[in-house]
């Protein structure tokens, strides 16, 4: 079997996996999901002309040759209704958001001033312009204006800005519940004393924090044995409960490589060996509906494959736009050489990128770059993209993979 280029598995896998429906969510639950509808506000943020600051509304003529001497009327606090209008000559104290009386067109800030006569006058020191520190109705939002697009991620500040047209709640694309399995009778689990012949799962911490990290739901699948039935009840529970599955192990070429010969009975799988290193080994396929990633064992190669192929597809799942399907490719110079030999693969080197200050990132290997070499690959916060040939000399540019900014 010939190798599958990188962009064929890439685009096999994220066609063959579809949105989820949509579904209300309540506004405080919806950060990091995706907007499936539009959102058109209904009435102006602000709904009133407010006041920008503490301080004094005034007719903007009265200021002029300041300073100048003008009788305090009230107080307006936020939250208050407004109150008797400005007249020739007359102040009114104001705070931060409450409404511009009427009859005032600015205001002067309480720095400018002075308070006398026991806060029945005020001395402005400042000549204002009218329109001076007021928040003018609608200048944030008018109604009719749309709020969010279908296929927004919304942030923070989208939260806010929907809050402040008195949305609740909103359609979006569900978080994907992604369920995580191993495999290999040689795994065990927490600080026990390792028999002869064990190892201790680093694979499904390591993928549960990966599909958490994706903004989808993670489920721990825990892990199954190195046998028919347990994998075939494993996987096919977890494709029934989950949106997707993600496997790790058995799905190389070994005789106790059982995950593949599994999935090939239970669903429409395809195994490929795919033009990249690490993560040559994937099946994948649709089981009970479900989209089953079949990652290989080793911890390393396990990380970049489902950087490769699971995270794009289950961003696609999710509604995400495609531009944000996978990690963008930056400019990037070698610190270092980045070595490599020819052998009909792109190789994705672990490296540590620094963003330097004309905008490129400056990357340098980490030691150690087996494909079982976890700590190192921990210490990485980048992938450095080196297609066939003999590598990137110090000094020459290269493209990355950025995972992690820290």
């Amino acid at each position: 079997m010939g190798l599958v280029p990188l962009e064929e598995a890439q685009g096999y896998v994220t066609d063959a996996c579809s949105r989820l429906a949509p579904a209300t969510a309540p506004l405080a639950r919806a950060l990091g999901q995706v907007s499936a509808e539009r959102v058109v506000a209904t009435e102006a943020v602000p709904p009133f002309d407010n006041s920008a600051m503490d301080g004094y509304a005034v007719r903007a003529a009265d200021t002029a040759g300041a300073p100048v001497v003008l009788s305090v009327m009230a107080t307006l606090a936020a939250g208050s209704p407004t109150s008797a209008p400005v007249g020739p000559g007359e102040a009114i104290r104001i705070m931060t958001g409450a409404p511009v009386p009427e009859g005032a067109d600015a205001v002067v800030m309480v720095e400018d001033t002075s308070s006398r006569g026991e806060g029945r006058q005020v001395e402005v020191r400042a000549e204002v312009s009218p329109g001076a520190a007021i928040r003018r109705a609608g200048e944030d939002l008018a109604p009719g204006d749309v709020v969010v697009d279908p296929g927004t991620p919304l942030t923070p500040g989208h939260l806010g800005v929907l809050a402040s047209v008195g949305v609740a709640e909103l359609s979006v694309f569900p978080r994907a519940r992604v369920g995580v399995l191993s495999t290999g009778d040689e795994l065990v689990s927490g600080p026990a004393p390792l028999l002869p012949g064990q190892i201790r799962d680093s694979n499904r911490p390591t993928l549960l924090g990966m599909v958490a990290e994706a903004g989808c739901e993670a489920v721990d699948l825990g892990s199954a044995n190195d046998d028919e039935a347990s994998i075939s009840e494993a996987v096919d529970v977890a494709a029934r409960r989950c949106d997707a599955v993600v496997t790790s192990g058995g799905v190389s070429m070994g005789d106790f490589d059982l995950v593949k010969v599994v999935l090939d009975r239970l669903g429409d799988m395809r195994w490929m060996q795919v033009a990249v290193k690490p993560a040559k080994p994937l099946a994948f396929g649709i089981i009970a509906a479900t989209p089953v990633f079949g990652l290989p064992g080793n911890p390393v190669s396990s990380m970049v494959s489902f950087e490769l192929f699971a995270r794009p597809a289950l961003r696609k799942m999710m509604g995400f736009p495609p531009t944000t399907w996978r990690r963008p490719l930056l400019a990037a110079v070698a610190e270092e050489p980045l070595e490599r030999r020819p052998d009909g693969k792109t190789h994705l080197v672990r490296v540590i990128a620094v963003l330097d200050d004309d905008g490129r990132y400056r990357v340098r290997p980490v030691r150690g770059q087996g494909s079982h070499q976890l700590a190192a690959m921990a210490s990485a916060n980048a992938l450095a993209v080196l297609g066939d040939g003999d590598g990137v000399a110090r000094g020459e540019p290269v493209r990355v993979m950025v995972l992690s900014s820290t």
